[in-house]
């Protein structure tokens, strides 16, 4: 496994990486208190959850698991697992963007929201997109020369996180609409996606476990191969339980109708 070497201080990364999450759990906060004056109290389980996730990627980014990380792959995968999927997934539940147009006054609310219809926010919002930039990306990164950079360069090393949180939360709300989405898909497209999702990353933790990335030791890279493939299966359940559950409660009145009418 390879030290970590950026020729200098090698606090920087994690304050990079720390300081931007920072940022926005200040500002969500913020933005809680003034939506309590103008409107109903904002949910508290949603709080939490975001609370829940800033504190999953702040472990994951500074601190001892990340100072872990860069010499043991079992680390660096629960790192992932952090970064990457339970912290997006907390923060999609959180609400931001609702919370957001809450807080806002409404001529710039309707500014956001004409840029939320806009045909880029489309792309970004298409699972088929965020799979690939999220199961693609780590694809890239576990398969070529990209570990090994990232442990080398500052830059490569704050792009790659900062990467897999993004692609983590983009695909997660793609798949769980839990903010205001006006460019919606189709349970069944979204699922189809999931699954083929669900099978490139299942499939990328036994190519890490048989062949690991170059200077990772092969007990490091099973260990480190089976955090992801049966870690990530608990996160996805949750994923799965979510999307169901809106998948029923969607077609329940249409069932019930058919039950009445016969139709």
């Amino acid at each position: 496994m390879h030290n970590i070497n950026y020729h200098g201080d090698e606090f920087v990364p994690e304050v990079l990486l720390a300081l931007p999450f920072i940022v926005v759990f200040i500002l969500y906060i913020f933005a809680v208190v003034v939506s309590n004056r103008r409107h109903k109290k904002w949910s508290l389980y949603r709080t939490t959850s975001w609370i829940f996730g800033v504190i999953c990627v702040l472990i994951a980014v500074i601190g001892p698991l990340a100072d872990r990380s860069h010499v043991d792959f079992s680390a660096h995968m629960l790192g992932h697992l952090l970064l990457g999927m339970l912290a997006p997934l907390f923060m999609v539940l959180a609400a931001p963007m609702t919370l957001i147009l809450r807080t806002l006054n409404v001529r710039t609310a309707r500014k956001l929201s004409r840029l939320l219809r806009s045909r880029l926010v489309s792309v970004f919002n298409n699972p088929i997109i965020t799979s690939v930039l999220n199961i693609g990306g780590l694809w890239l990164l576990y398969t070529t020369n990209l570990y090994n950079l990232m442990h080398e360069n500052i830059f490569v090393h704050v792009f790659v996180h900062l990467h897999v949180f993004i692609a983590g939360y983009l695909f997660t709300a793609s798949l769980i609409y839990i903010d205001p989405t006006p460019h919606r898909v189709r349970f069944v497209y979204r699922a189809i996606v999931f699954i083929l999702a669900l099978a490139g990353h299942g499939i990328l933790s036994k190519y890490i476990y048989a062949h690991p990335p170059n200077g990772v030791p092969q007990n490091q890279a099973e260990a480190g191969g089976m955090l992801m493939y049966y870690g990530g299966d608990v996160i996805d359940a949750i994923i799965i339980f979510i999307f169901c559950f809106h998948w029923y409660r969607a077609i329940r009145p249409k069932a019930s109708f058919s039950r009445i009418t016969g139709i």
